[in-house]
Order: structure tokens, then sequence, then C-alpha cells
């Protein structure tokens, strides 16, 4: 029937259009269809308002299609034409920028999800996108770094110093909100640039600069320091380049090889030795200088996040298997999936850490000589010895630097000091034994290859009187050997390496050291197998030590799938617990290699592992039945994310398996609990929001960057976490995978305040129950798992006694808290 607002010129062209539009939908042809109601919304607009839902609809089929058969030009075009139909339509928005977003246009994406949260701040699909991309887009520590008043207090008055004894013309790479280049400029500068790579942070420094009335006085660039050229984009070279491109490890920014172009074509030649540091004409560089210190630690955080230390995991042999090793390696490797150094808040980790030596010089370098930044890449490693001077066992050599802004001004990034840094951590791998003690010392190669920090070949040497030095040489591949005995050493260790190596994530590492997860699924599992063998015992272990096991071939055999992301020996745990068939879900061929040595170590038939991916034409299968006339005894699903948010669609999920289980079978784990407490803490804070204009010294920023912050904090140690409890946990959420009558996504918790405070944070964890005996809980001291929390946008003063009402809401997997008092 056609709709009453098309008057009669058109009538027959558009009703035969919507006829077959609609003939083309019940047939899934979703690109005519699409082709069809583009005719009729081009000569009706009247009939948006009534056509949009299918239109949408319509849309987002054909736009899938489109990009299954990777036509992306014509998705692309499909969706601008939408647009020109539908400006302010969040739906398709919100879906342009998901394509977006999947093909990596992450600062293209993020305009779109923006766009679709300013047109409906209630669209819960936009705001969950627009959130995840904003981690990508402006990083958490551009927050941290802009409330860090000692750092801003100290770049500027350098800046001032500068431009007052003459550097009139400014540089500032990697410029991000634009601050040093605001300094600059409020420091007298006569001509000030800026350049900034992230399309993101170019676009906010304009917002920044404009808003703080500097827009015709600062000239941003959006591209490399590489790339700028003269007189194209600065008329001439300038006097002072200021940059705060330093990481934790100093130099994994790049701050060598920009320097390194920035004298040679962009900088005026420096000051040489006795000259007026007051004249005009010479160039200089803001940092000045560095120097990187070191310390030996023992940290058993480190050491369980890069180390398997387990032998026997519920009774699956690990050692002798396969040498696991963490993408963190001390080492020089031609792999560039290997991280020279990992980062910890050392003052934040849990446990805590020991020095092992005193603080050593790892190295210096001056910013200002052309000459020196040149060896510095290419400078042959330098041998370092340290002495041990307590008892412990050495995990790691930690890093960090003193950067020298100029001869007055410097910041400290030691784990002592009250700073927005991290630390570097070279974790330790490889030693025959890592019991140290005075009297022993650490030999260490250090140098800049490939413009990181290195700390390599790391050994032990232990002074015997009669037998002089001995060296304990840590990771061998690929390193450059300290003499002739650390050579012979390195090459009498390689004889006896013959276990394969397998590298993990550093939670996957973790993971396998989590004693109490994997009992807590045997213990889970095991129920389960003995009560689909009612007329069999299955008491302990049920592999014997022979390669095949008679029982088997008289048994049908149970079956187990475990889709739990990442690398998981729960399959091989499950084969020892009675006649199972286990379907292993890991995707790497290493991956799946190191499994199949751990299951022939512990002997396991050749058919009682598969690789379920492996027989999948599309990972979208991965819940199906393993045979057809079979169903799943024990789906074992990952909820949680290692940052400690839910897992995305894991109820879907949980609604598939649940058709695919036999009579009797459970999904693992059956049901979770989400717990949280109220909390008072400025860290979170400031870790999360840009608070005012006081921090960056008057500036306006704040408005503009906080736009990307985003109202869950993740990655949290809730154990070391600055913050004082205001209530006792109370629990948020019930996600019940077995029973799904019995979930709430939408539910108000009352909280009693215990402690007068103010309330400005939300943190959470949960406990994953396997069944109603064997639970897991993701902030124990052993979890794989970090927390989470919801930062308040204000702070709520609370008083003890008081109630507050918590709004917990669970969409598509994605937790949002709000929090307010009770109404009297």
């Amino acid at each position: 029937m056609l709709p009453s607002a098309v008057p009669g010129g058109r009538e027959a062209l558009v009703s035969s259009s919507l006829r077959s539009a609609r003939d083309c939908l019940a047939g899934d042809d979703f690109g005519t269809a699409y082709a069809h109601y583009l005719l009729v919304l081009s000569i009706a607009p009247e009939l948006q308002a009534e056509l949009k839902e299918t239109f949408q609809f319509t849309l987002l089929k054909w736009a899938e299609e489109l990009n299954d058969l990777e036509r992306i030009q014509d998705l692309f075009d499909c969706y601008e034409q939408a647009l020109e139909l539908f400006p302010r339509d969040e739906v398709i928005c919100n879906s342009m920028g998901e394509h977006l977003f999947r093909m990596g246009f992450r600062d293209e994406a993020a305009g779109y999800f923006y766009k679709a949260v300013k047109l409906n701040p209630d669209c819960m699909d936009a705001k969950e996108n627009f959130y995840r991309v904003a981690n990508w887009l402006v990083e958490r520590w551009h927050f941290i770094m802009l409330n860090d008043t000692k750092r801003n207090q100290t770049y500027q008055r350098a800046i001032q110093k500068a431009v007052h004894s003459g550097c009139t013309t400014v540089l500032d790479i990697g410029t991000g909100t634009g601050i040093l280049s605001m300094f600059a400029k409020k420091s007298g500068a006569a001509h000030v640039y800026a350049c900034e790579l992230s399309k993101t942070m170019y676009e906010l420094a304009c917002d920044v600069v404009a808003a703080n009335h500097m827009d015709g006085e600062i000239k941003l660039l959006h591209m490399k320091s590489f790339d700028i050229d003269i007189p194209k984009h600065i008329p001439d070279r300038v006097s002072l380049v200021v940059t705060e491109t330093v990481d934790a490890g100093l130099f994994g920014e790049g701050i060598v090889e920009s320097l390194i172009h920035a004298w040679r074509h962009l900088l005026l030649q420096p000051k040489m030795k006795g000259q007026d540091v007051a004249m005009e004409g010479f160039g200089q560089v803001i940092p000045a200088g560095a120097v990187v210190f070191g310390m030996g630690v023992q940290c058993k955080e480190i050491r369980r996040h890069h180390r398997v230390g387990i032998r026997n995991m519920a009774g699956v042999q690990l050692e002798g298997t396969v040498d696991f090793q963490s993408p963190v390696r001390t080492q020089l490797s031609g792999d560039q999936s290997f991280e020279p150094y990992a980062t910890e808040k050392m003052s934040r980790v849990p446990g805590g850490y020991t020095p092992l030596t005193e603080p050593f010089q790892v190295m210096t370098v001056d910013f200002n000589s052309l000459q020196e930044l040149e060896s510095l890449a290419t400078r042959k490693p330098s041998a370092i010895t340290v002495p041990v001077v307590r008892d412990g066992e050495l995990d790691a050599i930690m890093a960090w630097f003193v950067l020298q802004l100029d001869e007055e001004h410097n910041l400290s990034t030691s784990p002592g000091e009250e700073t927005c840094w991290e630390q570097a951590i070279y974790p330790m791998k490889g030693l025959s034994d890592y019991a140290v003690k005075p009297g022993n010392s650490l030999v260490m190669d250090v140098s800049c290859r490939d413009c990181y920090l290195r700390i390599e070949s790391v050994a032990v040497v232990t002074s015997n009187p009669y037998l002089g030095d001995q060296m304990d040489s840590g990771e061998t591949e690929n390193n450059m050997p300290l003499g002739k005995e650390a050579e012979l050493c390195n090459a009498l260790a390689s004889l006896h390496t013959t276990e394969r190596k397998c590298t993990l994530e550093c939670s996957e590492i973790a993971l396998l050291n989590n004693e109490s997860y994997h009992e807590g699924f045997k213990a889970a599992i095991g129920k389960v197998v003995a009560s689909l063998l009612p007329d069999r015992e299955c008491q302990g272990e049920f592999v014997d030590d022979k390669l095949e096991n008679p029982l088997r071939s008289i048994m049908d055999p149970l079956y187990v799938l475990d889709v739990s992301d990442g690398f998981s020996i729960l399959p091989v745990i499950a084969g020892k617990l009675g006649p199972v068939k286990a379907y292993s879900s890991v995707e790497k061929e290493e991956h799946c290699v190191a499994l199949d040595i751990i299951a022939e170590v512990n002997h396991f038939p050749k058919d009682a592992l598969e690789f379920w991916l492996s027989q999948l034409e599309e990972n979208g299968g991965v819940l199906q039945r393993p045979k057809s006339d079979k169903l799943w005894s024990v789906i074992i699903l990952d909820v949680i994310e290692t940052s400690g948010l839910i897992q995305q669609d894991v109820m879907e999920k949980g609604a598939l398996s649940r058709c695919l289980l036999q009579s009797g079978g459970k999904i693992f784990p059956q049901y979770v609990v989400m717990l949280g407490m109220l909390v008072e803490s400025q860290t979170l804070m400031q870790e999360s929001a840009v608070q005012g204009t006081e921090p960056t010294m008057g500036f306006n920023i704040a408005p503009f960057i906080n736009q990307f912050k985003v109202p869950i904090h993740v990655f949290l140690n809730l154990s070391t976490l600055p913050c004082v409890p205001l209530s006792k946990p109370v629990e948020l959420l019930r996600m019940d995978l077995m029973n799904p009558y019995l979930n709430e996504y939408n539910r108000e918790v009352t909280v009693e305040i215990c402690k007068s405070g103010h309330v400005t944070a939300v943190p959470f964890w949960y406990h994953l129950h396997l069944d109603e005996d064997v639970s897991l809980d993701t902030s124990s001291e052993s979890s794989h798992w970090k927390q989470a929390a919801v930062v308040l946008d204000q702070p709520i003063s609370v008083t003890a006694g008081d109630n507050l009402v918590l709004h917990v809401q669970c969409h598509k997997s994605s937790v949002s808290i709000t929090v307010k008092k009770c109404c009297l």
C-alpha cells in the first residue's frame, strides 16, 4: 500500500519501487532492496520518517555483504549516500564508524562514533564504541601527564629561560595537546611551530590553541617532523626544539631519530663551548640530555608474568615440555614481535619489590650533540658490572632516567618520585639459578641499538677463591658475549636446550602460573565427567602411563570444548579426568605445537586432543556440535577480559552454548557475580581526566581532551591502588549462563557508607562460579585478571551512615554504573 504522503505524479514509480524493495528483502536480496529504497527516498523525501528503520536495516545488511565481498569502496559509497539522506542518524553514523574501525581507520571511526553520541547521548552502542576507540586515539597517559603539576612547571620554566636567553623561534615535536608550544608563546617566542602525526591529537591541539587565543601565533602541522620542509612548511631553521617524545625506556618514542633529523635539517647549529649563552643564532634542545639508571630487583609480580615456574599443574606435567617465553626479551632479536622491555609503575606493583643492588648508572646522553646522537644508535654494547648487596631472587633489571631539561631544571622518573612516568622492566630468564647474594656481581651489556634502550646478556658472576669467577648467563640467542667465559657458558647452556620455544603474552604466563585456577577447573570438570558416567567409577586421573588407554576403546568419549581466549592447558587437564575428547580453540601454530607436546609428554592418546578452529571454515562457528550426532558435555567460555571488563557477546555465546549441551552438561563458569565498592581515589580521577586549569599552568585544555575520557578505568591492581574504601563490597550484578531467567540487566543496589569522604569511583571485580562449590576470584593475589573501576564525573560528598543508590546496567556485556544519594 502506497503511503498517503506521496502525490500522484510520482505514485506509480514510488509504488513500484517499494513493492520491488519489499520483495527483494523477503528474498534476502539486500543490494537490490537498498537501491530501490534509495530511489524512493530520493524522489519522495517526505517518506523518510516512515521508512527510516527499514532503510537502516537494509543498509546494514547490504554493508555486511559488501564487506564480506571486500567491495570496500562500494560499502563506503552506500554509507555516504545514506548519510546524505539521514545526516543526523546516529545508527548510520555508528555503523559507518564500526566498519572504519575494523579496517584500522581509528581516527575516522572516532569521528563517526563521537557524532553518533552527540546526536543521541542515550545510544549505548555508539557510546561503547566511542569509549573503546578513545583509548586507542588518546592514550590514558595524556591525562596523567597533564595532571602532573611538577612536570608542567619544570618544562614551563626551562622553556621560559631558553626563550628569554634568545631562542625566539621554536619547534615543538610531537606536540600532543600543544601545551609546550603555548609555554613557548607565553614566554615571548616570536615564532612557534608544532607538529603532530596523530590526526586526533592534531585536531585536539588546534582546538586547544584556538581556545587559548593563540591560533594566529602558533602554526600547527599535521605531519612527522621528518617530513617538515624548509621553506615549504616553516620559513627557516629554528633556534629551539622542545619535545617530550620519551617513554619509560627514554628512547622508545623515537627521540633519537627525530633529534638527529632536527639537528641536520631544522635546527640552527649548536652553541660551542665558551660562546655567550645569550647570543642569538644558535640552536638547542629541551630536554638537553638524560642520565639512565638501573637496579637489580626481586619482584614476585614480575616473575609470575614472565617466567613459568610451575612444574606440575593440576596433574599436567609442564617441566621439560615447552620453553615458554614472554614477549619481552632481554636480547637482540630480529623478530619485531619481541619487546625490549615491559613497563610498570613499580611504586604500585602488587607485593612490592626488593632492591638487590644499589642504583647504578646505565648511560648518559647529550641531546644537544649531533655527533653523540649519531653514534648512540651504532655504538657497540658496553659491559657493566654491578655488585649484589642483598640476598634474593633476581627477577628483573629496573631502569629509569633523570631528564635534564637544562643545567638548572630536571625531572626524575625514579619509582621513589611522584611522577607520571612508569619504569622500564627487563625481566630475567634463562638463568640456571636466579638466587643471588652479596659477593655476586651482575654483568650486562647496555646499548641503544635499534633506538631502544637495551639491557641484554645479563649474567650472574660468582667469585670463588679456588675456581675464580664463574658466570651464569641468561638468554643466549643472538646476544653478544661479554667475553670468552660468557661465550663458553652460553655454548654449554645451548647444548642442553632441547625444549621447543613458545611465546605467550604476559597475562597467559601469569595464567599458567595460577594454580587455584587450574585446580578449580580440574575439580569442576571432574564432577561433570563423573556425573555423566554413573555406571563407572571415575576417580582421580583417568589417563594412565601408556600411550593408548584400553578403557577409551570401550567407552564413548565425552566432548569438552575450551573456547578460552589465548593459550590454555584446560583441554589436557580435562582429558586426564575420564574418557574425554578435548577440543582446543588455540589458533597460533606455535601454541598448537606446544599443546601437542604437553599432551604427548602427559601420555595423551593421539586422537584425544583436537584443534577445533582448524576444523571450521570460519571462527564464527566455534560453538557447533562436535559431531552431527553428539553434543558437548562441557563448554568452557572466557567471560572476563584480562583488563577487568566483561567479554563482548558473552551472554549470546552462553545462549548458544546451552543449545549444544548434552543432558547434564555444563557451561563453565555456570554463573558470575560482579562485586564492587565505593572508594575515594584522587589517583583514579587524575588518571581519567584533566582536573581543571591549575595543573596545566592556567591553560584551557581540560574541556577538549576530556571529550576523550572514558567512564571505566581498566587494568587496575586494586591491592595497590591508592584509595580509601568508603563502603563494604556489595553484589552489583549476577550473570547466570546456565539459567538466564535469573539475570537482571538493569537493577538498583543500595550501598551504606561506612566512612565519611568523597566518593570518586566504583572499583569492581568478579567471582566466577564454576559450580556451587568452586569459584575463582579475579581480584585474588594469584589472578591473571586485572580489575576495573567506574570513575564518577563529579565526587559525591558522603557521611558514615549515608545510603547511596547504584544504578547498574548491562548492555551487550558492557556495564555502566551511575551513583546518586538516596532521597529522604
